[in-house]
């Protein structure tokens, strides 16, 4: 978490001193301008955890009150310095062409005002439509075929749903949009792979009771997910089972003879030693043999040792960037950082993107989804 928030403000702080020397340039302003702005980036860059902690001190309301316009800021300034920083890419690259190649190339020569203000009009055109994009839900289809199914069982439809982060900055009518989604394909099973809940779970009573609506009718399955340790291991657990979910931390099930269906925990539990560990080979190997096997872990990294004891391994934790371009970044650490990918034992992996969103109330070139998996006998 030390390495986490280090990172975080490195990065974050980075953006914002980007920011300032760019202001600065296009507009030219002196100290009475430059320390009013310099203080509020600086609030900006720490107030986050300002808001986490009046949170965890029951102040609710002024939690709320700051995340909104700090979180929709954060948003703003990630699209601002992507687009300026693609702007400066463009210019180099320009430059080098004509220097290598001596070709006579034409560029637009943008002065420091057009450095700021392109990128930022492009910014805040991107804010806007990413605020509704990320309640734009989409229905992902998958289909698969297997033999594993019993006799007499043609198909069964799973959802899932992943990264929802429910707390401070929850949309109830986003989330009712999912709800609605989720009850009109009548699933057989639904799903929870993770970041189910972000904060200290006040005020989401009413939420938890929209959960209780879904009844498959083979039962809810969750597992933990970062955010669930984040949060507080004790009330996110008690706030999924309130909404119905069973969660599967290191454990595994055969659901009415059907199928198996096995979950861990997410491996940020391991710093607080609330993790329940298990070698997931001899978790997926203690199952009924020649059922469909789904796994069910919030980060989707495959294990080598276990690739060929399940079918299905169900991840989420990538949101797919969320901002583009930042899915570029996450892709180096997830190569499958959406959608499904097959394994060499047989078996596939499903990146979900994201129910939800974390931090910033946007998505941008990357709606959230639940993921309906149709498994159909062959």
């Amino acid at each position: 978490m030390t390495l986490f928030l280090a990172t975080f403000f490195l990065i974050y702080g980075g953006m914002h001193v980007h920011a300032f020397l760019r202001s600065r340039g296009a507009l030219n302003f002196g100290r009475n301008a430059g320390i009013p702005l310099g203080v509020f980036m600086l609030f900006m860059v720490f107030s986050p955890i300002a808001a986490r902690f009046l949170e965890q001190a029951g102040f609710q309301y002024a939690a709320r009150t700051l995340a909104w316009p700090i979180y929709t800021w954060m948003g703003f300034l990630l699209l601002f310095f992507s687009m300026s920083v693609f702007l400066d890419i463009c210019r180099l690259t320009f430059r080098v062409i004509w220097r290598v190649f001596k070709k006579d190339m034409t560029f637009p020569s943008l002065s420091p005002a057009r450095l700021f203000f392109f990128p930022l009009v492009l910014a805040c055109c991107s804010a806007i439509y990413g605020f509704f994009e990320a309640g734009a839900v989409k229905t992902e289809r998958v289909a698969i075929k297997t033999s594993k199914l019993p006799e007499g069982v043609k198909k069964i439809k799973i959802a899932q749903i992943s990264d929802l982060h429910l707390g401070l900055m929850t949309i109830k009518t986003r989330l009712k949009r999912t709800i609605d989604i989720i009850k009109k394909e009548a699933p057989d099973i639904l799903v929870s792979t993770g970041d189910l809940m972000d904060g200290q779970g006040a005020g989401l009573d009413g939420i938890s009771g929209l959960f209780s609506e879904l009844k498959p009718r083979h039962g809810k399955y969750a597992v933990t997910g970062n955010h669930e340790f984040y949060a507080g291991l004790d009330q996110a657990l008690e706030f999924t089972k309130r909404a119905g979910f069973i969660v599967l931390r290191g454990s595994g099930m055969t659901v009415n003879g059907v199928l198996n269906i096995a979950g861990v925990d997410d491996a940020a539990g391991k710093k607080s030693g609330l993790l329940k560990e298990v070698d997931e080979k001899d978790l997926l190997s203690g199952l009924p043999g020649g059922l469909f096997t789904i796994l069910l872990k919030h980060r989707p990294i495959v294990s080598m040792n276990s690739q060929e004891h399940f079918d299905l391994q169900l991840s989420g934790h990538t949101h797919n960037g969320q901002i583009f371009p930042f899915g570029l970044v996450v892709k180096l650490l997830y190569p499958n950082i959406a959608g499904l990918a097959r394994l060499p034992g047989g078996g596939g992996l499903y990146s979900n993107r994201g129910s939800g969103t974390w931090g910033p109330p946007i998505r941008f070139l990357s709606p959230p989804e639940v993921a309906i998996f149709e498994i159909a006998s062959e």
